[in-house]
């Protein structure tokens, strides 16, 4: 009977399926945010703003084919402290069409390490940061869709988006409160730097849209401490722009 018993567990332990373990170095980021304050001021949290260049807009068939990055800390850009890799993508049709978008031809790609190669350094380098992006949703959902495929979790960092802050920063310029259907102007990010009179970086390449991005989000905050906007928790509450999406 008690052989029995233990060929039984024997066999039920074979097959068991694994329970896909959580990467550590993503465990420790997200607990540094557990109870995290929101009302200190703005200079003492580290930004990381970042950027993604793409196959397309479906995190669930396209890929990321660069990752850009830049930390930010007391408000001021880091000098060197910069995050750029080129991703190859795993479908071979995806190498050629990103071509004409991004100028990353196939062979290059070629070259490329896979996502799963560089994710870790990505992670490493966002960890107890805030992440900072324009439309920072389309990006995080394909961070957030390689994290829990390769990491076995997703990046939990708290997200900034410059595009929320600049709708609400022109609401209260101009009194007029945007409809996510007739939206008035162009919210393109060249287009918003150029209307703050920010330095134009060329467009289609991760690090210099990060930068761009990273231009933007510093010109908003000072505006937007013209108003009262001093702690992270304002900052939030001001990037609430009555725009939907």
């Amino acid at each position: 009977m008690i052989i029995g018993n233990i060929k039984k567990i024997i066999a039920q332990s074979l097959f068991k399926p694994l329970i896909p373990q959580k990467d550590p170095l993503l465990i420790g980021n997200n607990a540094f945010f557990d109870d995290f304050d929101q009302n200190k001021p703005l200079e003492a949290y580290s930004f990381v703003v970042f950027d993604t260049e793409l196959t397309g807009f479906n995190p669930k068939k396209d890929e990321i084919v660069s990752i850009g990055a830049l930390k930010i800390s007391g408000l001021k850009i880091i000098p060197n402290e910069n995050f750029y890799v080129i991703v190859r993508p795993r479908t071979k049709e995806l190498q050629k069409d990103s071509t004409l978008i991004h100028r990353l031809t196939p062979q290059v790609l070629e070259k490329a390490p896979y996502i799963e190669e560089v994710l870790h350094d990505f992670v490493k380098f966002c960890y107890g940061s805030l992440l900072v992006g324009h439309f920072i949703d389309l990006d995080m959902s394909f961070i957030d869709a390689v994290t829990k495929k390769i990491m076995h979790d997703s990046l939990e960092n708290p997200c900034i988006d410059t595009l929320r802050l600049a709708i609400r920063h022109r609401e209260k310029e101009t009194g007029y409160y945007e409809d996510r259907y007739k939206m008035s102007g162009s919210y393109s990010l060249d287009d918003i730097s150029r209307e703050n009179k920010l330095p134009v970086f060329p467009a289609h390449d991760a690090l210099q849209d990060a930068f761009q991005t990273a231009y933007l989000f510093l010109a908003l905050v000072k505006k937007l401490q013209k108003r009262g906007v001093h702690t992270l928790k304002d900052l939030y509450l001001a990037g609430k722009a009555k725009i939907g999406f």
